[in-house]
């Protein structure tokens, strides 16, 4: 596991233990349209590193899964405005705050982790 990885793995056990700051509000993401969510994911490369479907993948060191991420919202847009490992910064002059909405919609629109024996014949290599 590379150290940016462990480094937000411990940021997000603080978080769930309440120790951490900033302390991540358990509100309702704001309202985003998942289907221009997929169109700006898929735009914006982030399916290079995290996989079409939000699967994770290696390009780069392990990439985490997206899909149905348990990030609380204003963790996952922290994490693309001031990214803690290998990923590009996504300011709000290259992503808009509702555009980061619409791609947490799209992750939270997706079916989740996959079972390995479940996985697309394509994914299976």
């Amino acid at each position: 596991m590379r150290r940016a990885d462990r480094l937000l793995a411990a940021a997000l056990l603080l978080a769930a233990a309440g120790v951490a700051a900033p302390a991540w509000s358990q509100d309702a993401p704001p309202p985003g349209n998942a289907a221009e969510g997929k169109k700006i994911y898929l735009a914006d490369g982030c399916y290079e590193c995290h996989g079409r479907v939000g699967q994770g993948g290696a390009f780069n060191g392990p990439a985490p899964i997206l899909a149905k991420t348990q990030l609380p919202y204003e963790a996952f847009a922290q994490q693309l405005r001031n990214p803690s490992n290998d990923m590009p910064t996504y300011s709000a002059t290259v992503m808009s705050d509702k555009d980061v909405a619409d791609v947490f919609a799209f992750l939270q629109s997706l079916s989740g982790p996959m079972e390995a024996n479940a996985a697309p014949a394509i994914l299976k290599h």
